[in-house]
């Protein structure tokens, strides 16, 4: 009990291991946890140190269902508690032989199951260390579900850049903050534990930056002012951190993939190869996690043509799910890339008939707008169409269905709630623009300060306000008109499947523009009237109107400026097709 209360009664725990025997301390629960486990499983590292100082054969012995305590502190993700319990295991022969070395036949948790679990909680950089020190955790599986730490890893996305989502500011700081590896095999904890009983103290996890600095002046002159000029950067801006700590784990993920891959290589373990077939390859296509697919092709060959339970490709499996960055391998394939599209699944489906497929609502609901996802699903088959040979196109698969005719049955009703989106969105910038339209209209025939009688001319037009009320006025009309007939145009629009390709987007983009321009201008026609009106007698009611001027022009471009760069970006843009590198993929 005392042990899993935390460090609050580290010294209770501490006192009361004097009154008892080493013995005692092996006795387990009812579920045969000793005192060990049950501090590795709350992460009371400074317990544990002071049980196994006073019986080391805790480390030994497992619960009833055949976990280690270092088993639990992976399980329930203790860095600090794990780091330091594998530390000891590996200066303890026995323990080392209990954990790495089980008998033949035997299903007891191992090292196997210790190396998914720490992948799973995300330590890679401990990871890394485990199997550095023991290459055979590579090729080794679990008995009863026949997992593997490439597999464990195959399904990490966030481990990877790939499963990462960073906006303009984060990528650019991403690219640029350096990142330190440590070498784990020297010390696979990173965490010196003392005794509180002698130091009256609880254990500190020393800081990396710490490290870092530490070791800098070994350093040439540059190398030091930029780890200097970082640190400052990170204790200005606390984001800076966190993305390269995100980044070095992103590293760490990527050498332990490598190393798995290759000690599977150097083993020459063909009966992995299955494995890695069914359930790593084709489950990180199925991921998106598109550096595990390129780590792996690029050692095995073969397994570029890896397929799954149903006989689909892992390219198909890209597609199916709607990864592009998976997909986009293809684009650094070689003559290869020809032969992706042939293909045919158990259901006689190429490549185009699941590209014809609906979307996972997931990776429709990443798109704005129900007509923004058609786009998208059209960009997506369009694309697939350039790969695939010509008596492909018009194939039918054994429902006796066209890739075509895939399509229009799976997009009808987001065709339907498309059209519905288009259509609202057209009708209430309809209001707005004919609104505008009405007012400037009104505005250029009663012109400020009125008509001299003598001549009929406005008695304003030699100001240069005046002028800048004309122009303004009159580009607020012609916008605004221009903006009505394109909306209107969107609601008498056929809404085709093919028109949500360019079409309608275009109408939309160019209606948005010029409202917005309409807007701008008839807030300065607005400002100049004022400005002729009230300028000369009371100039300082200028400087609240034009501020205020400003509010509804910044009101639009806050609410409908990211829907229309969303318009821009994915009907103009270079779109989520291309290569993605220079690395030669298979």
């Amino acid at each position: 009990m005392a042990t899993g209360t935390g460090p609050a009664a580290i010294y209770f725990v501490a006192e009361l291991l004097k009154l008892m025997p080493a013995e005692a301390l092996a006795q387990g629960d009812i579920a045969g946890n000793t005192p060990l486990h049950l501090s590795a499983w709350v992460g009371n590292t400074t317990a544990a140190v002071l049980l196994l100082a006073k019986n080391p054969g805790l480390l030994r012995i497992r619960e009833e269902r055949g976990w280690l305590p270092v088993h639990f502190a992976a399980i329930h993700a203790k860095k600090e508690t794990l780091s330091y319990l594998l530390k000891v295991t590996f200066k303890d022969d026995a323990a080392m032989r209990t954990l790495f070395f089980s008998p033949s036949g035997s299903t007891e948790p191992s090292g196997t199951d210790l190396l998914i679990h720490v992948i799973t909680s995300g330590f890679y950089d401990l990871a890394l260390d485990l199997v550095h020190r023991h290459p055979q955790l590579a090729i080794s599986q679990t008995p009863n579900d026949n997992d593997s730490g490439l597999g464990a890893i195959a399904r990490k996305v966030q481990a990877f850049p790939s499963g990462t989502k960073l906006n303009f500011w984060e990528r650019i700081i991403y690219t640029q903050v350096p990142v330190k590896l440590e070498n784990y095999a020297e010390d696979p904890s990173g965490v010196e534990i003392e005794n509180p009983v002698n130091n009256k103290q609880l254990p500190v996890q020393k800081y990396q930056w710490a490290c870092f600095i530490g070791k800098a002046f070994s350093m040439p002159v540059s190398q030091k002012s930029q780890a200097v000029l970082w640190k400052v950067i990170s204790l200005l801006v606390p984001g800076v951190q966190r993305i390269r700590e995100q980044k070095q784990m992103h590293q760490h993920a990527l050498q332990l993939v490598r190393f798995l891959v290759k000690e599977i290589v150097i083993l020459n373990d063909l009966s992995m190869y299955d494995s890695l077939e069914t359930k790593v390859v084709v489950n990180a296509a199925r991921l998106g996690i598109h550096e595990v697919v390129e780590e792996i092709v690029e050692s095995i060959p073969k397994l570029a043509w890896a397929r799954d339970s149903e006989c689909r490709s892992i390219y198909q499996r890209a597609v199916m799910e709607r990864h592009e960055n998976v997909f986009n391998l293809i684009y650094q394939m070689s003559d290869h890339k020809h032969s992706v599209s042939m293909n045919i699944d158990e259901s006689g489906n190429n490549i185009l008939h699941i590209a014809g497929r609906l979307a996972p609502l997931d990776k429709l609901n990443q798109v704005s707008g129900a007509a923004l996802q058609m786009q998208r699903e059209l960009q997506w088959f369009k694309e697939v169409e350039k790969f695939v040979r010509p008596s492909y196109i018009d194939r039918p698969n054994v429902q006796n269905e066209t890739p075509a005719m895939v399509f229009t049955r799976e997009h009808e009703k987001l065709v339907v709630a498309g059209g519905e989106w288009m259509k609202n969105t057209a009708n209430s910038c309809t209001i707005a623009a004919a609104l505008i339209a009405t007012v400037v209209f009104a505005a250029i025939i009663t012109v400020p300060g009125g008509n001299d009688d003598s001549n009929g001319l406005p008695i304003f037009s030699k100001e240069i306000a005046f002028t800048v009320f004309i122009i303004s006025d009159a580009l607020s009309l012609f916008t605004s008109t221009t903006s009505l007939l394109l909306f209107l145009s969107i609601l008498t629009a056929r809404y085709a499947e093919g028109d949500f390709l360019h079409v309608l987007p275009k109408r939309l983009i160019i209606g948005l523009v010029t409202l917005f321009l309409s807007i701008t201008t008839m807030m300065v026609a607005f400002s100049s009237t004022l400005c002729l009106v009230f300028g000369q007698l009371k100039a300082w009611i200028l400087f609240p109107v034009g501020a205020l001027a400003c509010l509804p022009v910044t009101s639009f471009v806050l609410l409908q400026f990211p829907l229309l760069v969303d318009l821009i970006s994915s009907t103009y843009g270079h779109g989520i097709f291309g290569k993605q590198s220079d690395r030669q993929f298979f």
